[in-house]
C-alpha cells in the first residue's frame, strides 16, 4: 500500500481512511423519511481525527451518495452536504439533498438529515454558502423531474416543471433544520436557457470594497442552437458560463456575468469563484471538451462578479486536471496562497491533489497530492487559522464509493 506523508501524519491510501477514520460512517444512522433527527450530543473538546467518512455508498437506503459541498458556521459547525441517489448512481431519477452537521471540526458526525427530498423528483447539485452578517446557511439545489434526462432538458422536450429550477432553503440554527425549499428561477435564469445549474460546492461572501456583503456562486447553463440550425443541442459548445449574486443576504438574486461562445473552445461548466486578497472575484471554470488543450479555465471580475474584465482563458498551470469540477478557496490573510482542489490525471478521476497559487491565480503548482487513489469531485473549507478541511469524493476501486472528510493542516500547503 502506498504512503503519502506530510506534517508527521500518514495517508495511507482509501482503506486507512474507510478503515482507521475516527467514524462517522452513516451506514446504520441515515434515513431517507425524515425531515428531522435526533441529535447526538459531541463531548469531544478538540478534533482528534485526521479524516471521516461521513457518506458511504450503498448504506442509509441510498444506492450512491455525490457532489459534496461544505461550510463552516461562526460557531465552528462544519455541514457536510451531498446528494443521495436512491436507485442507481445516475445523474437523473429520484435523489435527495442530505446534510450531516460535526461540532467537532469534521472528526463525528450527526445522522443525515433530508435537506429536501426528491420523491419522484431529482432534487440535487447543492450549493451553499454561510452569511456571517444574518448568520444564515443558504442552500441552492436543482430541481427537475426524475425522468427529465439532461438530452430532453438541452434538447428543448423537458420544460416548465420537468426542466431545470432552482430553488432556495435556509437555516437559522447552524444547520439544525431547513426552511421549506422556495423556487428562485426567475431570478437565477435567463429565458432562452435550457440547462441551468448552479454550482456544486460553496459559494463566497465578499469582505472588500464597494461589495463586500455580496453573495457570489459560479454557474453554467446550456443555450439552445440558432433557429434553422441542425446542430446536436447536447454539443458541448453550447454549454456556458455565469454567474450568480445577492445584494441583500439572499432575499433577491440577479445574474451576474454570461460568457456564451460557440465556438467550442472553451465551453464553460461547473464555475466556481473566490474573493481575491486584493478583493477581485476569481472564476475558474471546468472546460467541458472544448478545443483548448487543457481542461481548466479563468477569469477575473473588479466589480464583484457582475462582469468579467475579460472573457475565460484556459489555465496552462492546471494541465494535469481531467474533465471534472474543481474547488477554489482562498485562505485567510492577505499573503496566504489561493487553494485549488481536483485530481490531477489528465485523463482519468483520481489522484486528488490540492493546488495552489501565490500570485492571484495567474499560475498554479501543486501544494499537496492527497492519494493515488480514484477521486472525482471535492469541495474545500477553512475550519480555523491552521486548518482547512477537504470533502471529497474517493474509494478503492472507484470513485464513488464514500464521500470522505479530510483534514489538512494549512502549514502543508504553505511550505
Amino acid at each position: 500500500m502506498q504512503v503519502k506523508r506530510f506534517l508527521g501524519f500518514a495517508l495511507l491510501g482509501v482503506s486507512t481512511l474507510l478503515v482507521a477514520s475516527c467514524g462517522g460512517s452513516s451506514s446504520d444512522e441515515s434515513s431517507s423519511k425524515t425531515t428531522t433527527t435526533a441529535k447526538v450530543a459531541v463531548t469531544t473538546p478538540e478534533p482528534t481525527c485526521e479524516s471521516s467518512v461521513p457518506y458511504e455508498s450503498g448504506t442509509g437506503g441510498y444506492d450512491t451518495y455525490r457532489i459534496p459541498a461544505t461550510v463552516a458556521t461562526d460557531k465552528g459547525t462544519v455541514l457536510a452536504f451531498a446528494e443521495g441517489r436512491r436507485d442507481s448512481s445516475a445523474d437523473h431519477g429520484s435523489i435527495d439533498t442530505l446534510v450531516r452537521r460535526s461540532s467537532d471540526g469534521g472528526c463525528n458526525w450527526e445522522p443525515v438529515q433530508v435537506v429536501t427530498s426528491g420523491v419522484g423528483e431529482n432534487r440535487n447539485n447543492p450549493a451553499v454558502v454561510f452569511d456571517p452578517k444574518t448568520k444564515k446557511v443558504i442552500v441552492l439545489t436543482l430541481v427537475r423531474s426524475e425522468k427529465a434526462t439532461e438530452l430532453q432538458i438541452r434538447s428543448g422536450q423537458a420544460i416548465g416543471a420537468d426542466g431545470m429550477r432552482v430553488f432556495q432553503q435556509e437555516s437559522t440554527d447552524d444547520g439544525e433544520t431547513f426552511s421549506e425549499p422556495k423556487e428562485i428561477t426567475d431570478q437565477t435564469k435567463e429565458a432562452h436557457w435550457r440547462w441551468n445549474v448552479v454550482g456544486p460546492g460553496h459559494g463566497v461572501v465578499l469582505t472588500k470594497g464597494d461589495h463586500a456583503g455580496r453573495i457570489v456562486f459560479g454557474a453554467n447553463h446550456s443555450v439552445p442552437p440558432a433557429e434553422g440550425s441542425t446542430d446536436n443541442p447536447m454539443a458541448d459548445k453550447f454549454l456556458a458560463a455565469h454567474s450568480i449574486y445577492s445584494d441583500d443576504n439572499g432575499e433577491t438574486w440577479q445574474v451576474g456575468f454570461i460568457q456564451e461562445n460557440t465556438d467550442g473552445v472553451i465551453n464553460g461548466n461547473e464555475t466556481t469563484a473566490a474573493e481575491l486578497a486584493d478583493g477581485r472575484v476569481y472564476f475558474n471554470t471546468r472546460n467541458q471538451n472544448g478545443s483548448a488543450e487543457v481542461n481548466r479555465a479563468g477569469a477575473f471580475s473588479d466589480d464583484g462578479g457582475k462582469t468579467l474584465v475579460a472573457p475565460f482563458t484556459s489555465t496552462e498551470s492546471l494541465a494535469q486536471i481531467p474533465v471534472i469540477e474543481a474547488s477554489l478557496l482562498q485562505l485567510r490573510g492577505d499573503d496566504a496562497p489561493l487553494l485549488l482542489s481536483a485530481p490531477s490525471v489528465p485523463t482519468a478521476r483520481e489522484a486528488m491533489t490540492i493546488f495552489a497559487s501565490t500570485d492571484g491565480a495567474k499560475t498554479w503548482s501543486v501544494a499537496l497530492k492527497i492519494s493515488d487513489a480514484p477521486a472525482a469531485y471535492s469541495d474545500l473549507v477553512q475550519l480555523d487559522d491552521d486548518t482547512i478541511g477537504l470533502l471529497y469524493e474517493t474509494g478503492e476501486a472507484s470513485e464513488n464509493e464514500t464521500i470522505t472528510f479530510l483534514r489538512v493542516p494549512v502549514s502543508s500547503l504553505t511550505r
